[in-house]
Order: structure tokens, then C-alpha cells, then sequence
């Protein structure tokens, strides 16, 4: 055997046994949802033949010719009993793009396709797209909305930095071929994390927005937008209304935005969405939830105070720390819920719920009282529940005691 073989050979084995890795649950969660061990998708869970050329005539010293940087803040979707991830991959050149990876049971052996999708572009060609929701529309089309980021055209020569961002919209049947439609017009001067509902709203497209003033400032705006639209073939919104606003001293202070198409339920709709505040460390990104009026998208009927899951131990580190993101989810037919979240954009984790948990956690968890006093009046009215169970169950008083 060559040298060349050899490496090739520790290259595909190395691949096959991070793929085959089984993933088991953390032990002891929260009760609302259980993380698991491994993440799902890294970049070392792109294949040997995307990132080497295997021909020894072409490629003597088998170096690696096309770098994988990170595999994150995919979208999810459960096509032909399968558990699909379109993920951002992002190579060493920074520049992203879009590769589907499928599991059969959701936790592990995520194995990408063969091939990225070939993401057709507009008339204005995209710099870089990334950050796609996916959103099964009864009018029977597979929608991907994403980020398209193209450079200011304002910018000044010495700052190639400055950039715009706007909604990508295209379509699919079959998660292959895809449709690329107008990007999303609205009055807003740059837009992220813009996710269709899956339902008609009054015959219209329904659309939650992010308007923003800036790139990476909200300014003046920010929040989670409503929006409808007569068509997505020619996507407008004329008008934003806030259905969820940024809010001073909580995890959504600086900017907030909607994260995978919300889950309907009888109760409402559920929403996961992430928030982000400024600390001295730099911007910190968390997941929290609500819930909507089943008829009424722009009423929020609960809101849990703080965050829903925020990175913990590895999950801090990566290309951009202390951040957690979420634009994928699936609801199983049984019930479990399956949350797809990025760590540090740098790689893809699971966290496992059920829609009656999540139901449980959003409508009986306390709504944020906005002031230290009352979240200690709301602890205190827990511990004295909590006591009183405790008396009745033992018969004995349990005495009061701070110190």
C-alpha cells in the first residue's frame, strides 16, 4: 500500500466513525428538554470528497483542497421518513452555502448528500446566503427562506465590511431542485431571519420579519415581525406589525428575531425564537419561546420569562462564542419534538421535547415581571407553594429559615 493510499484509508475511517457514532441523552436535564452528548453535524462530517482530490496524479501529498470551516444554523424538515438538515456550511473562504444532511432516527448518523444544493441566483448575484428556514406551505411548495448578504453599495473604498441583508426566497418539490423567487421587498432597510407560516392568513402569505436599520445594529428597529403578501412570486410587505419587541435588562434587550416556522397545536402556535444582549464579552445569544392566538398570529398569549436554552461548557466556544441559534425544528407525528440549535456558529446539536412539554413549559412557566422585586415575589411564591405541599404531604411545619 502507498503512502497516498494509507492516508486515504485513516481519512475514510476516521469519516465512517464519527458518522456511526451513536448519540446518547445527557443525564439529568431540565424536564423540558433532553440534550444530547455528540453534535450532529460538524465540519468533519463533510465528506472525503468534498474536501480532497483522490486522485494521486492530481493530488500526490493528498492535501486537502477545499478547507470545510463550520456546518450550523440549519433548517429541519421530515421528508420520505427521514430527518433532513440544510445546513450552512461555510468553507475556509467564508463564504456559505446550503448541503442537505439525513438521519433515520434524528440524533445521529447524519450523512450528507453527495452534492450542495445548486442555489440558483437572482439577477443581483448573492456574496454569501446562509441561515435557511424551511417551511412545508399547504399550497404544496417547500419554501427556504434565507439570509442573502450582498456589499453596501454605499460602502466607502476602505471598509469591506459594510453589507446588506435581505430575504432569499426559493422553493422545492423534492429537496433537489430548487426554485429561486424575487427576494422579499418591504420598507425596511435590511431584513434576517424572515420565516413563512404554513398556513394562509385571510388567503395571503404570512411572513414573520426582523427589520433592522443596520447589518448587525437593529437601530431603531428590531423585534419579530407580522407581515402578509398577496403572492411569493413577487413577495412584498408593506406593512411590519411588532407582534414581540426588544425589552430593556432581558435576553432579547438588543435584538430578537423568529427562529423555524412555529408548531400549531390546539392550544396556539408555539415559537421558538432567539434573543440577544450586549455584555462586556461581546453579543450573547439565547433561545426563549411563546406562544400566538391560533386565529389572532399577532397576539402572544404566553411568554416564559429568560431563555429556553442557552450554551452551556463546549458549546460557549467556536468562531463566534457564547451563542446558541435556532432555525430548524420537527414535530413528529407522536408528539416529540426534535430542536436543532447552533453553538457558536460553528456546529449542529439536538435537544429532544415533546409539543406537551413545550405546551407545559410556555403556558405555566412565569412571564417576566421586568424588575428584581417581582421576580423575587415570584420565587417567593413558589418556595411557600412548595412548602405548603411539603407540610401537607409530612404533617410537620416547616419553619421559615433565610440566612
Amino acid at each position: 500500500m502507498t503512502e497516498f493510499e494509507s492516508r486515504l484509508n485513516q481519512l475514510e475511517n476516521s469519516y465512517r466513525q464519527l458518522i456511526g457514532k451513536p448519540n446518547k441523552k445527557q443525564k439529568l436535564g431540565n424536564g423540558i428538554f433532553d440534550r444530547y452528548q455528540n453534535p450532529v453535524l460538524t465540519a468533519a462530517h463533510a465528506p472525503v470528497f468534498w474536501r480532497y482530490d483522490i486522485n494521486p496524479q492530481s493530488n500526490p501529498f493528498l492535501m486537502e483542497r477545499f478547507g470545510i470551516n463550520a456546518a450550523f444554523n440549519a433548517g429541519a424538515i421530515k421528508w420520505n421518513g427521514k430527518y433532513l438538515l440544510v445546513a450552512r456550511v461555510e468553507g475556509l473562504d467564508r463564504k456559505s452555502f446550503f448541503a442537505v444532511a439525513e438521519s433515520p432516527n434524528g440524533v445521529d448518523n447524519f450523512t450528507f448528500w453527495d452534492y450542495p444544493i445548486d442555489l440558483p441566483e437572482t439577477d443581483e448575484p448573492d456574496t454569501n446566503v446562509y441561515d435557511m428556514r424551511l417551511t412545508t406551505h399547504e399550497d404544496g411548495w417547500i419554501y427556504g427562506l434565507f439570509c442573502t448578504e450582498r456589499r453596501d453599495p454605499e460602502a466607502p473604498a476602505h471598509d469591506q465590511s459594510m453589507a446588506v441583508a435581505a430575504c432569499g426566497i426559493a422553493r422545492t418539490k423534492d429537496m433537489v431542485k430548487w426554485e429561486r423567487l424575487p427576494d422579499l421587498v418591504t420598507k425596511s432597510p435590511q431584513q434576517r431571519n424572515v420565516v413563512l407560516h404554513p398556513e394562509f392568513v385571510n388567503g395571503k402569505y404570512a411572513l414573520y420579519t426582523r427589520p433592522q436599520d443596520g447589518f448587525i445594529s437593529a437601530g431603531t428597529g428590531g423585534g419579530i415581525g407580522f407581515g402578509l403578501t398577496d403572492s411569493m412570486e413577487n413577495a412584498y410587505i408593506g406593512h411590519e406589525a411588532i407582534i414581540d419587541n426588544k425589552n430593556y435588562h432581558t435576553v432579547y434587550e438588543s435584538k430578537n428575531g423568529q427562529g423555524p416556522a412555529p408548531i400549531k397545536t390546539a392550544h396556539g402556535w408555539l415559537h421558538l425564537a432567539h434573543g440577544v444582549r450586549n455584555t462586556a464579552a461581546g453579543l450573547r445569544y439565547v433561545l426563549y419561546m411563546f406562544m400566538t392566538d391560533i386565529d389572532d398570529l399577532t397576539k402572544v398569549l404566553h411568554k416564559p420569562a429568560g431563555y429556553f436554552l442557552a450554551p452551556e461548557g463546549e458549546e460557549r466556544i467556536g468562531d463566534v462564542s457564547n451563542v446558541v441559534f435556532c432555525n430548524g425544528w420537527i414535530a413528529d407525528d407522536d408528539g416529540t419534538v426534535y430542536i436543532y440549535y447552533a453553538s457558536s456558529d460553528t456546529r449542529m446539536h439536538v435537544a429532544v421535547s415533546s409539543v406537551d412539554k413545550l405546551l407545559d413549559y410556555v403556558m405555566n412557566t412565569p412571564e417576566d415581571g421586568l424588575r428584581s422585586a417581582l421576580s423575587v415575589k415570584t420565587l417567593s411564591e413558589l418556595i411557600r407553594k412548595n412548602k405548603n405541599f411539603l407540610y401537607a404531604a409530612t404533617d410537620e411545619v416547616v419553619q421559615p429559615v433565610n440566612k
